[in-house]
């Protein structure tokens, strides 16, 4: 029984180390921009997601559509979510397939966040205040296209 309870202890130790150091390079990296959204949500067991979002990179803003899907997604949900944006050395490379791998729950007025990664190299650091009940479970998925 000791030596479980010294294992686990030690297994989290490091994932907290590891969490700790991705937390802090994150938090020394220069953003290259910011973005907003606004979306909406209905899910019933798989979840689908719509909405527009504007990127300000280089002093010029650049709107886009967003779509998502999401598992194991329960409920109705309005979400407006703000963030930095890094990796991003062309407007374009914005555009592609965000995935993060999150566990979260909702409920109104709740607060959440975030970190999203494209194809591109591309990293977004949402923060979201939501509105009405929705609980996540799962990975998900955000298409981003540029208009």
């Amino acid at each position: 029984m000791f030596k479980v309870r010294t294992v686990s202890g030690l297994g989290l130790f490091v994932l907290a180390m590891a969490l700790a150091s991705n937390a802090i390079s994150a938090q020394k990296a220069t953003p290259s921009g910011k973005v907003s959204i606004e979306s909406t949500s209905i899910a019933a067991g798989i979840g689908v997601s719509w909405g527009d979002g504007k990127l300000n990179f280089k002093g010029k803003d650049y709107p886009f559509s967003v779509e998502g899907l999401s598992l194991v997604d329960w409920g109705i949900s309005k979400v407006s979510a703000t963030g930095d944006v890094y990796n991003l050395t062309d407007a374009a490379k914005v555009a592609g397939t965000y995935v993060a791998a999150e566990a979260g729950l909702t409920l109104a007025g709740g607060m959440g966040g975030m970190v999203l990664r494209n194809q591109n190299g591309v990293v977004m650091h949402l923060r979201s205040v939501s509105q009405g009940a929705q609980l996540q479970l799962g990975t998900s998925g955000l298409i981003i296209k540029l208009k």
